[in-house]
Order: structure tokens, then C-alpha cells, then sequence
């Protein structure tokens, strides 16, 4: 995502774990074979000095990281909270986002939402009824869950196409008369009016979804390739139908085994997908071809690991440019980033507030200035190491 231009993408779908204490891999010899992921979480998972980051940019949303009760809770939502803050800078005016989760993390990640969307960009919490019950699941001393929740917000000018479900037969058969043109209309309401059947769209759908199964429930579906976690296409089409038109750009961050750019591939969508694993790419190769036949004409889809420049800040200056150099210099007042000293400009070394080994660019907004001393201590690790080995010695 850091090499997405921003404001380039109409909607994003997003299922990623759930802190759900627990690891996944697709079973030997399913289509997804050698898709895996773990979902359990500690500080070591993530750079602390992205929490640093947050506190002084994003002190809302560094407040909710705070208020987690367990140090795996706040490891999963500093690692949720940086993808979101991109998220947000890719997302145009008019986009929606719609994050999947379960009532484990729910809760915290509707505040790591709030803080970094906007309260007033919160359109509704959709519960997805998965119909379960029984099997394994039935055995918990309590009720049993049977719902994950979609935490759904929009931008000022978002988009959305209402949905409807179709009529039960019980209401269709009010339509028992017929005109000459063979249209099935009633009368019996008040005045007499005439009302087609063919003129009445459906039922409104809310934001209860029970009409779509999960293959926790529909476990022999043609759809399934083995993947852990995989979702109904239906439940992508309908989100996509929603909140995007045809053309737009549809982002899935956790493009697991590719069931969003499926769907949004079906719809007429353009789509990005990313994910860890290289299986995503080949499944969505052969998920298109299953799925369109002869209308999915790409022969194949472009994948890459590197990140891409981004062209929307211009030509990217070398990292340790005279240009940063001098920016950087003013932002710090000629303070070390580190030790806090005031050095003359010339005894200041440029360096990456979050490695390049971690991901971190060369971007403006991931550099600092740092004395020979305190460049050399850190070396290629996050400032955390450096603030420690700091405090050690006074």
C-alpha cells in the first residue's frame, strides 16, 4: 500500500485475522495448499516504534491503543492501526471501506476506526449470520457464536447503490390478477390502486445478513478451495454492488484466496489484492478462469513483491538528499532525534525512523536526523532500541 497513490481507490473490503489466539493453514492437497497464517500476537510482531509514531501524529488514535487490556490486544491493533492509516490515505472522498471481524476484536477495532475515519464517517455495524449451531462449535459451555460483524463506514461523498432481496412467495401470491399484457398486479389496498409485481424491486435489505451462507455451514460448495477463512463470493458481490460502480478500483489488503478480486473481476470492477502469501496470486489465476470461462480474457494476472513508486509527490528524493537534509534539519530545530542534542547541521545523519528491512521508505515522513553517535548505536534496528540503549548510559 505504501506504494499506492493516494486517493486512488473507491472501496476497500478487508478480512484479516481476528486475534483469534490461533494459527491457519490450507489442508494437503486442496487447491490452497501452502496458504497459511498465524493470528496470534505479541510486541515482538511489530516495530514499536510505529506505536511511538502514533502518539505523536495520532494521539486519538494512540489513546485507544492505550486503553487494550492485554499486550497481544495492543500488538494486533498497532499492527491493524498502520494498514488503516494507509488505508485511509489511499481512499477517495467518495469511498467506503468495510472491515471484517468477529465480536472477539470488534469492540476495539470500531475505536481504531473511529479514530482514524471519523466518528461521522461510521455508517453501520452489519451482522452476518453464519447459521451455525452444530458440529464442533456446539460443544462451548454458552451460547454459541454465530455471527461476524462488518464494520461498514464512508467517506463524505460516498457511494451506495441500495440492495434488495427478493419477495417471499407468500407476498408474491397477493398478486393474483392479471392484465391483458400478462403482468400479475394487485388492488385490494386502499383506493384501489393498481401495484405491479413487476415494479416492486424487492424487500430493502438491512444491515442483518442471514440470507448467505458460510461454508461453515455449506462446507461441500464447489466454491471452496481449502483456504482457511475463505468467504462466500455472494457476500463480496453484494458489498461490492453496494458501494462501488462499474470501473471503480476495489483494494482488498488481505487478499487471502483472492474471493474479492473474483467478485469484483465478475462486477466489472478494476482491483488490487496483496497479500503474504504467493498462493493468492495463483488462486486468482485459477479461481477466473473457473469461475469466467472464456469471458476471463487477461490469460493472467500481473503480480509483484517489490513496492511501486508512487507518482503522485513527484520524484522521490534520494534518501539522504541535501533537499531532506535541510527540511528535516528545520522540523528538528538542529535536534538530534535520538539524544535530544543540538548538533550544526553538518554533524546530522539522515535515517529511517522505520527500517527498510521493516518496510519503511524513503518518504519524508519516515526519516529523521540523527548524530554520528546515535546512528551508529541504532544502526538498522527501530528507535526503541536506541531510546533504551540511551537511557542505559545516563
Amino acid at each position: 500500500m505504501r506504494g499506492m497513490n493516494s486517493e486512488t481507490v473507491d472501496l476497500i473490503y478487508l478480512d484479516p485475522p481476528f486475534n483469534s489466539n490461533a494459527n491457519y493453514a490450507a489442508p494437503i492437497g486442496s487447491v490452497a495448499a501452502g496458504a497459511e497464517f498465524k493470528d496470534t500476537w505479541t510486541l515482538s510482531d511489530i516495530d514499536v516504534e510505529w506505536i511511538n509514531l502514533m502518539e505523536a501524529r495520532e494521539p486519538s488514535l494512540y489513546r485507544v491503543l492505550l486503553s487494550a487490556m492485554r499486550d497481544s490486544d495492543k500488538s494486533y491493533l498497532a499492527y491493524m492501526a498502520v494498514r488503516l492509516l494507509e488505508m485511509r490515505r489511499l481512499l477517495k472522498e467518495t469511498g467506503s471501506i468495510y472491515l471484517h471481524c468477529d465480536p472477539t476484536m470488534s469492540h476495539y477495532l470500531k475505536l481504531v476506526m473511529d479514530a482514524i475515519f471519523g466518528r461521522d464517517a461510521f455508517r453501520r455495524e452489519i451482522v452476518w449470520n453464519l447459521q451455525t449451531s452444530s458440529g464442533f462449535k456446539s460443544q462451548v459451555n454458552g451460547f454459541v457464536r454465530g455471527h461476524d460483524v462488518i464494520l461498514y463506514y464512508g467517506r463524505a461523498g460516498f457511494i451506495f447503490n441500495k440492495q434488495y432481496l427478493p419477495h417471499k412467495e407468500a407476498y408474491k401470491a397477493r398478486f393474483r390478477k392479471k392484465d391483458g399484457d400478462g403482468r400479475f398486479y394487485r388492488d385490494d389496498r386502499s383506493g384501489g390502486r393498481r401495484q405491479y409485481l413487476d415494479q416492486t424491486r424487492g424487500v430493502m435489505l438491512t444491515d442483518v445478513w442471514s440470507d448467505i451462507m458460510s461454508f461453515q455451514q455449506a462446507a461441500t460448495s464447489a466454491e471452496i478451495v481449502g483456504y482457511p477463512t475463505q468467504k462466500p463470493l455472494a457476500l463480496l458481490e453484494r458489498i461490492i454492488a453496494a458501494s462501488s460502480n462499474e470501473g471503480d478500483v476495489v483494494l482488498d489488503p488481505f487478499a487471502g484466496c483472492a474471493t474479492t478480486c473474483v467478485a469484483a473481476e465478475k462486477l466489472d470492477r478494476e482491483w488490487v489484492g496483496i497479500d503474504l502469501s504467493p498462493k493468492a496470486a495463483e488462486l486468482v489465476n485459477e479461481r477466473l478462469r473457473g469461475e469466467m470461462g472464456d469471458l476471463f480474457h487477461h490469460a493472467y494476472v500481473t503480480s509483484r513483491a517489490d513496492i511501486p513508486p508512487r507518482t503522485d509527490l513527484g520524484n522521490l528524493q534520494r534518501y539522504n538528499s541535501a533537499f531532506n537534509k535541510n527540511f528535516l534539519y528545520g522540523e528538528q530545530s538542529g535536534d538530534c532525534a535520538g539524544c535530544r542534542t543540538h548538533f550544526e547541521k553538518r554533524h546530522l545523519e539522515v535515517d529511517h525512523i522505520i527500517a527498510r528491512a521493516k518496510g519503511g521508505t524513503d518518504h519524508l515522513d519516515n526519516l529523521q536526523l540523527l548524530c554520528g553517535h546515535c546512528n551508529a548505536v541504532k544502526g538498522d534496528r527501530g528507535m526503541e532500541y536506541l531510546r533504551i540503549k540511551l537511557q542505559l548510559v545516563a
